[in-house]
């Protein structure tokens, strides 16, 4: 999700998520020593990874700014549900780059549909807050094809026929695979009950987004 000032567009926003790899020069990819991706089916919280050995690169799709946002939702419910560790690469000589070399190890989510209640993204600007708001009536957001990369996760969830410890490049829950060797999990349905994600970055093919508001705010979500 992305906007620039007090809009009331369409509430449909599509975007075609590319190929792994495409649009990445060589030097950003990396080979991956070790991932893992923590989570727990009860109060799920994602606080540190390591990539297990993985040969080969991570791609990404998109140079991210390195600017953290901050998502929330009271209630996410996905069908298709997959997670496992990536990396992320900014810009070259981006000036977030600071100590962490242009790099952010981070935990990716695919849902393959998914609805959510009361959405609000937040962006820090550096004193105020960029802030967009959705789904907070009568009609839920709904999304496909969404993943969210992430480095905090945090709500009450429940998944069910939970996969964990697949092979990455095995995923077939969201029709989205990682690299060989990286720590997984998948599972048919997933509901998360205050979700809190720390973003660098969300992809979706179709996004709706009723009652879509922006506006700049002294706090964020």
């Amino acid at each position: 999700m992305a906007a620039s000032s007090d809009l009331s567009p369409s509430n449909e926003y599509s975007a075609d998520r590319p190929e792994s790899g495409s649009g990445v020069d060589r030097r950003g990819r990396v080979r991956l020593r070790r991932a893992a991706v923590m989570a727990v089916p009860a109060t799920l919280t994602v606080a540190a990874l390591a990539v297990l050995t993985a040969q080969g690169a991570l791609g990404v799709q998109f140079a991210i700014s390195g600017m953290p946002f901050t998502v929330t939702a009271t209630e996410l419910n996905g069908t298709g549900f997959e997670q496992f560790g990536a990396l992320d690469n900014m810009a070259e000589d981006s000036p977030n780059a600071g100590d962490t070399g242009g790099q952010v190890l981070v935990v990716t989510s695919a849902i393959k549909n998914a609805t959510l209640t009361k959405l609000c993204q937040s962006v820090d600007l550096g004193g105020t807050n960029l802030m967009i708001t959705a789904g907070s009536g009568s009609d839920k957001v709904q999304a496909t094809g969404l993943t969210t990369d992430s480095t905090e996760l945090s709500g009450d969830a429940s998944f069910n026929k939970i996969e964990i410890g697949n092979d990455a490049s095995t995923l077939d829950k969201a029709g989205v695979q990682g690299p060989k060797g990286v720590f997984s999990q998948q599972a048919d349905t997933v509901r998360i009950a205050n979700l809190r994600q720390t973003n660098y970055a969300t992809t979706a093919g179709v996004f709706k987004l009723p009652g879509l508001r922006l506006r700049f705010s002294d706090s964020g979500c």
